[in-house]
Parts: structure tokens; C-alpha cells; sequence
């Protein structure tokens, strides 16, 4: 098992057609000494493809991409690529591109404006499990979420639990996972404390989010709790 000393190294891909940006991504990786950028694609169909390859660790994606939408390789990546977290870089700060970008499977949703010490921070802690989003866009999702997930209130007061509402069917090791990371714990430390690899947690991860039906670990714990398969 790695020393928890020692940092992961961290296997990437990139999907993006601006040359200036490429090229600042990968001199700012080659200074990384816990990084390698194995490929990049530039368009839509390349990233595609490249998917038939080996799985990395971290795919960093645009979403304007000259031959279609970056969504389609999210939405193809998480699919062949279950322990690969998906991280978007883009323009586009809309709520229309958030929300089909995370439903298609990305973990992570930064803009352009991060700068290259931040973006190699926020990999590393997409690598960790957390899902790093820039503050404009967390808070469209923060605002999404709050009104159309809230329960209706009485006299300022959240309704009770639905008895009815069916609960979502976790395995023994996936209601770990979800308890583990409610209490703060990275993957690497999920991993070491029920003797699986860091993958393996990241795939208990991403289960517990389907099953849930939500795309971030704030998410899960709402749902979770509204469930009843946490304790408040």
C-alpha cells in the first residue's frame, strides 16, 4: 500500500482545441512531479477514440470542441471509463451546460479563469475524491438544488421524511463508502480503512451517486439523509 506520505501519481488526459491553453497545460504538468499527461486530443471525434485506450486517472475536458459538444466524450468517458474522474474546463458558465455536464458524469466543473497552480490543486483533489467546481458555478448548483429539492414547509418548518419515498438499494461496502466520506475521509484514507485499492473506492463512489441519482458528495449526503440512510 502507497505511503501516506508520498502522493499519488496522477495519469491525465486532455480534450482541447485552443493551442495556447494546451500548451500552458503542459508545461505547467511537467512541472508537477506527481502528474503525467499521457495524451491530448483536440476535437471531439480524437477524444472519442482515444477512449478505447487505457484509462488515466483524470480527464480534464472542453466543452466547445470544433466538431460537437465535449458532453458526448463526458458522457462516453464515464461510461467506459467508471474510476476516471472527469473534470470540465471550460467558457461556459451556464446553467444549461453545468447541469448537462454533471448528469452526463463529470466530477469536477472549473472555468477558464483558475489559474494553472489552482488547476493542478483542483486535480489533485478530484484525484482524492472531492468534486471541485469554481465558486460562480457552485453556487448556480447550490441555488438549483435548494429549490427544487427542498421538502414544502409548514410555517417555516421542512415537512417530515415521506415514509413512502423508497430507499436506494446500497450494498453493505457502498453504505460504507457513503458513511466514510460523510465523516470527511479522502479516498485514499477510505481505501486504507477497508483494505480495497483507491479505485475500488472510487467505483463504491460513483454507485452511490447513481444509485442516489445526484453528482456531488453535498448532494449525496442531502439525499442520504432525506432517505433515512443516514443518521442526522
Amino acid at each position: 500500500m502507497q505511503s501516506s506520505t508520498t502522493p499519488p501519481h496522477i495519469r491525465l488526459a486532455l480534450v482541447e482545441d485552443d493551442v495556447v491553453f494546451q500548451q500552458v497545460f503542459q508545461d505547467t504538468v511537467k512541472n508537477a512531479p506527481d502528474m503525467t499527461l499521457e495524451w491530448v486530443a483536440s476535437t471531439r471525434l480524437q477524444g472519442l477514440c482515444l477512449l478505447k485506450g487505457e484509462p488515466v486517472d483524470v480527464l480534464l475536458i472542453d466543452l466547445g470542441l470544433p466538431d460537437g459538444s465535449g458532453i458526448d466524450v463526458i458522457r462516453a468517458a464515464h461510461a467506459c471509463w467508471p474510476s476516471c474522474g472527469i473534470m470540465v474546463s471550460t467558457t461556459f458558465g451556464d446553467e444549461l451546460h453545468v447541469m448537462q455536464s454533471l448528469e452526463a458524469g463529470a466530477a469536477g466543473y472549473l472555468l477558464k479563469d483558475s489559474t494553472s497552480k489552482r488547476m493542478l490543486g483542483e486535480i489533485r483533489n478530484l484525484h482524492a475524491g472531492g468534486s471541485p467546481i469554481s465558486p460562480l458555478i457552485a453556487r448556480q448548483i447550490l441555488t438549483r438544488f435548494v429549490s427544487s429539492s427542498r421538502p414544502a414547509s409548514t410555517h417555516g418548518r421542512p415537512a417530515p421524511l415521506d415514509p413512502e419515498k423508497p430507499r436506494a438499494a446500497l450494498s453493505v461496502r457502498e453504505q460504507q463508502v457513503l458513511e466514510f466520506i460523510t465523516k470527511g475521509f479522502t479516498s485514499d484514507e477510505i481505501a486504507q480503512l477497508m483494505g480495497v485499492s483507491r479505485h475500488t473506492v472510487l467505483t463504491f463512489v460513483r454507485r452511490v451517486y447513481s444509485k442516489l441519482e445526484v453528482n456531488s458528495k453535498t448532494e449525496a449526503i442531502y439525499e442520504a439523509r432525506s432517505l433515512g440512510l443516514l443518521d442526522d
